[in-house]
């Protein structure tokens, strides 16, 4: 009952046009930033351990640019519910999609890695819209399983097969011999049992998942990283494909982990107010 509501509800909101959705997400930045200060202190906190050597004033500039963004990334996500694959493409352009249908066509997988960054939710079905070959956008499935049901069918809406990051490794052992594109949001919080390694990024000694660059080897594919970024306008983005990896046996151990989280940092630090500050992202401490 609590699917069929939720659902219903995100169904009827969706119906909306879009400059009646900005209307409310202009309300919501107000209501988060203002009055209830929506995880303000992880915002801020983040901010400053992540960009030390800017000031108080500059640092309260970017997250009030992120609570600016983030409630239109909510509606726009609502959107998704009802969005047509025309307007998707219309609201998402690609600047190279070659880069990533070229290792299709020779008959490789492709492991693409993205971040939290600008819409990923739009890109999901920007991505779905690309190429027949299968895609498996990797997720790490909520605690409430009545938001995760209800959304992973809204992502899988133009053919997308959204796959727990544990079943990732069967999933592509299936379709051995058939080209396909896996996708991993690699900025998430990994659990202490699912990695041991940190780097330094974002100017924190940060834990992160190891599974592209794992994945990328056993499979032999290429890394291609996606980069979202969102344009002037409001409510348009762009997606730009970048091959990290041609061939992961030429690289040692831990150096494709590196590779993709230095370029996403190098986007991130180039506009910061489109990642997700309210992340509690360095929860995870190394361990004594």
């Amino acid at each position: 009952m609590k699917q069929k509501a939720l659902n219903a509800l995100i169904y009827v909101i969706s119906l909306l046009p879009y400059w009646f959705l900005y209307l409310i997400s202009d309300g919501l930045y107000y209501i988060l930033y203002y009055m209830i200060g929506y995880r303000k202190g992880i915002v801020f906190q983040n901010l400053e351990n992540a960009f030390p050597e800017k000031t108080e004033a500059e640092r309260l500039v970017i997250a009030k640019k992120f609570y600016r963004f983030f409630p239109d990334l909510l509606v726009e996500s609502i959107k998704l519910k009802t969005i047509s694959a025309k307007e998707v493409k219309r609201k998402m352009t690609l600047e190279n999609e070659e880069e990533l249908t070229r290792h299709l066509a020779a008959g490789k997988n492709v492991i693409g890695v993205t971040s939290h960054y600008a819409n990923w939710e739009l890109g999901i079905h920007r991505l779905s819209l690309i190429t027949d070959f299968p895609t498996l956008i990797v997720y790490k499935p909520l605690n409430n399983k009545d938001i995760d049901t209800v959304y992973n069918t809204m992502r899988g809406r133009f053919g997308a097969e959204m796959v727990p990051m544990k079943q990732i490794l069967r999933h592509i052992v299936k379709l051995k011999g058939q080209p396909n594109v896996s996708m991993l949001v690699a900025d998430q919080t990994p659990l202490y049992s699912d990695s041991d390694y940190f780097i330094n990024w974002l100017n924190q000694e940060t834990l992160v998942y190891t599974g592209a660059e794992r994945l990328s080897r056993i499979s032999k594919a290429p890394v291609v990283f996606c980069y979202i970024g969102r344009k002037a306008k409001r409510g348009q983005y762009f997606c730009k494909f970048v091959t990290l990896v041609e061939d992961p046996s030429e690289f040692a151990e831990h150096e494709i982990t590196d590779l993709h989280n230095r370029f996403a940092e190098q986007i991130i630090r180039e506009n910061p107010e489109y990642w997700l500050w309210s992340h509690n992202r360095w929860k995870r401490k190394r361990r004594k």
